[in-house]
């Protein structure tokens, strides 16, 4: 048995330099962003049974001890300030997925991108991050669809994203104008304009003057109105109409001729309102007008940002916004049978299962957690968990290595004796 001695102290030192190297590990990675930490679990050896069988003690000598398996740590790790919009960080279950060289799916949970020469999203080292793109820019960089969310697609149609190092909104022409207000019952002029887009993306000047009829009909009052529409310096007219409307004896709109003006080159549709949602013509002291109208002057990019559904949106300088793809977020069954590739990057086993994205109620793919930009998250490793698994395990392979000592002095008093 005392031989039995020096396997089981071998197997103690073996193994527990294992987890060792485990726990050493960790601690070198403590600064590594997305750096999930391991630890070794052990098990017992078969189990030796004595001839000799008692009542009272275990018949059964233990034959050491062995790895048997290093499991991943899925904790959350600490949420740090980043310092690129492109910077992103997942909160809960989730992975990136970059691919290299090679084209193979590699998958993280740093979030360190940035933007390449090329407009490319890529790590530190060039691996291109994975999404989808939502195919509303055309060749010449202008966006075609402004878009609030970009569906995310199948997990084998994800591609390389690339940001437009240009981009433009295109203007979108004004196709009405509503006007709301009191004209009053008087006979002076009544003016009352609104700026509208053209397709040339210019804001041009549409005005209406109102001037009471000499001619009344009773009941109500009418109006001869002329609508012009000039350019922003007041050099070029592009259109004029006129037409006649009619209030009845409380102020109400009843009728209007006046329907659109051309505005260089795109009609435009005028809606004074009926009865008293829109214009009304009232004896007060002081009359006043609103307008509203649709379309919207072009822009240039200003920047892209990453929002929490991994959305990628393009900023204009018109203050509009659009989607223009998504990053995706991966899961598995079993992160813990991901393989590790390296530090913070791992590819799928058969243990871990396939990459799969979570649907919503719908049937639509969706990230299944939040994304947070400006933000990187470090390393889950526990510096003072670490210390102390090393201290255990370092006593715990002195002691195997004092248990191999003492077999060895066993062992020379017994060959002394024999002697």
């Amino acid at each position: 048995m005392m031989s039995q001695a020096f396997y089981t102290g071998i197997s103690g030192l073996k193994n527990y330099s294992t987890g060792i190297d485990v726990i050493a590990n960790n601690l070198a990675n403590i600064s590594t962003v997305g750096f999930r930490g391991y630890s070794a679990e052990f098990a017992s050896l078969f189990e030796d049974t004595l001839q000799e069988t008692s009542t009272i003690h275990s018949d059964n000598v233990g034959g050491g001890v062995r790895v048997q398996t290093s499991g991943m740590n899925n904790s959350q790790g600490t949420l740090m300030i980043g310092d690129r919009s492109t910077d992103l960080a997942i909160l809960g279950d989730g992975w990136f997925g970059i691919i290299g060289e090679k084209e193979e799916t590699i998958y993280t949970r740093d979030g360190a991108f940035s933007i390449d020469a090329n407009a490319d999203l890529v790590t530190a080292d060039g691996y291109y991050v994975l999404g989808t793109l939502a195919n509303n820019i055309s060749e010449e960089n202008v966006l075609t669809q402004q878009l609030g969310e970009t569906p995310l697609g199948d997990v084998n149609t994800q591609e390389k994203l690339r940001f437009p190092q240009t981009l433009t909104f295109p203007p979108q022409p004004s196709t009405k104008v509503n006007f709301l207000g009191n004209i009053g019952v008087g006979y002076e002029p009544v003016a009352m304009g609104a700026a509208v887009v053209d397709a040339q993306n210019n804001r041009n000047d549409l005005k209406l003057v109102f001037t009471k009829d000499p001619q009344q009909t009773p009941p109500g009052t009418q109006y001869n109105v002329v609508a012009t529409l000039k350019s922003p310096d007041g050099q070029t007219l592009y259109d004029t109409q006129s037409g006649r409307v009619a209030f009845d004896e409380r102020g109400a709109l009843i009728s209007s001729t006046l329907s659109t003006i051309n505005n260089n080159g795109t009609d435009v549709s005028i809606n004074l309102g009926t009865g008293f949602d829109g214009l009304i013509s009232i004896d007060t002291p002081k009359t006043s007008y609103s307008s509203s109208v649709d379309g919207t002057i072009g822009g240039e990019l200003i920047e892209y940002t990453i929002n929490e559904n991994a959305d990628i949106i393009a900023s204009f300088s018109n203050g509009e916004q659009s989607s223009i793809g998504k990053v995706a977020v991966y899961h598995f069954q079993n992160n813990q049978g991901l393989s590790r590739v390296s530090g913070a990057r791992f590819q799928e086993s058969a243990n871990s299962g396939k990459a799969q994205f979570y649907k919503d109620t719908n049937g639509q793919n969706v990230i299944g957690t939040t994304v947070v930009n400006y933000r990187l998250e470090s390393s889950n490793v526990d510096i003072a968990v670490g210390l102390t698994e090393l201290i255990i395990l370092q006593r715990s392979y002195d002691a195997n290595s004092k248990s191999i000592t003492t077999a060895d002095q066993m062992m020379q008093k017994a060959l002394e004796m024999d002697a």
